[in-house]
């Protein structure tokens, strides 16, 4: 057995988020009024106003490819509950939307790999499933209407422990990306719509 890395989308890792230290814990986002975040959001834009490398930031998920066709994602919680993200106001106690996004390639990504290699007949690969994105925090709190609001570039990589060849890998990644639902959606630029509706 030999253990290889297998990228679907290589590319150079910005910064990996973590809180400034001594920042501390503020309020529950389920307390924060309209006031109360925008105090919050306030020095954080400013921050970013002055430092726009400060907003830019990489998320990750990760997955263990199990038993059968199947990837275990680690998500933290039996009952994804979203929030803000620590970089715009929240409290690190939710879940991170772009978190989950990543979580969903992840888990699509390598049901698809397990399926692909048991459909043609290579040993089904053990190993793992990483997925970054980076983002301009920028963006989404308004402070720089020029900044990408969603990922500006997002990279997925399997490590695998298999006896695949290189034909066989490159076959399990040409069709790992056909086949992926959530990578054909997020590379297809799919036609979005939105309803809004009082009840």
């Amino acid at each position: 057995m030999q253990v290889v890395k297998l990228s679907l989308n290589p590319g150079s890792v910005r910064q990996i988020y973590r809180p400034p230290s001594g920042s501390g814990r503020g309020p529950s986002i389920s307390q924060v009024r309209r006031d109360e975040l925008r105090a919050l959001q306030a020095p954080l834009k400013e921050r970013y106003t002055q430092e726009p490398g400060a907003a830019q930031i990489t998320l990750s998920a990760t997955g263990t490819l199990g038993e059968g066709v199947s990837c275990s994602v680690q998500t933290g919680r039996a009952i994804a509950k979203a929030g803000l993200h620590p970089a715009t106001g929240g409290d690190g106690s939710l879940l991170c939307s772009g978190d989950m996004l990543l979580e969903a390639l992840v888990a699509c990504a390598g049901v698809t790999l397990r399926a692909v290699a048991t459909s043609l007949g290579i040993a089904a690969p053990s190993g793992c499933v990483h997925a970054e994105g980076d983002l301009d925090f920028r963006g989404t709190l308004g402070v720089d209407r020029d900044a990408l609001v969603g990922f500006s570039a997002i990279r997925l990589s399997f490590e695998l422990v298999t006896d695949a060849d290189e034909e066989q890998l490159a076959t399990l990644r040409r069709l790992t990306e056909r086949y992926c639902v959530v990578y054909q959606t997020l590379a297809g630029f799919p036609t979005l719509r939105t309803t809004v509706a009082a009840t």
